[in-house]
């Protein structure tokens, strides 16, 4: 277990890079593959001094939930913001800085949510507080603010709560 753990110091890091790769060159020979597997065990293999406190993904599974969900608010967000830009006057608009208290601890959780809410369009991560007790949000349009934090953090930083901590 520990040459295994050696040989891949992040395994699902390794899966993800192999895959990526093969998306990157849209061929699946099986030169694609064995390089992209290279790629995928050297790069952790180099950049392990570099992660020396590992994050720990206590529920993997729920990862490809978030991912959906992730998705499916992009794509839903998308469709909002062209509503806004081309039918809402500016006059009507509600831009908001919005301050979302924190319950999520680890860097990896909270770097991981910022990405998000900066993903989705119409909101952007502008700010994380010194301790990574809240993140400041610029939303396009906000008429209620508490109900943009509620929503973050139920569809967001709940589900990141179980997959990292």
């Amino acid at each position: 277990m520990k040459l295994v753990r050696r040989l891949f110091p992040h395994p699902l890091l390794t899966l993800l890079l192999t895959l990526t790769w093969l998306l990157l060159v849209n061929s699946w020979s099986l030169n694609s593959l064995v390089f992209g597997l290279m790629l995928g065990v050297l790069i952790p293999f180099v950049t392990q001094p570099y992660w020396p406190n590992r994050p720990l993904l206590r529920r993997p599974l729920k990862i490809a939930e978030y991912i959906l969900v992730v998705l499916l608010d992009i794509v839903q967000a998308n469709i909002i913001v062209a509503r806004i830009v081309l039918f809402k006057p500016n006059a009507d608009r509600r831009p908001n800085w919005i301050t979302i208290p924190l319950d999520l601890k680890t860097p990896e959780a909270i770097t991981a949510l910022a990405g998000t809410i900066t993903m989705t369009p119409g909101t952007l991560s502008a700010d994380v507080s010194d301790e990574g007790h809240a993140l400041l949000v610029h939303c396009l349009d906000a008429p209620n603010p508490d109900a943009v934090r509620d929503e973050i953090k139920q569809r967001y930083e709940r589900r990141l709560m179980e997959i990292f901590e």
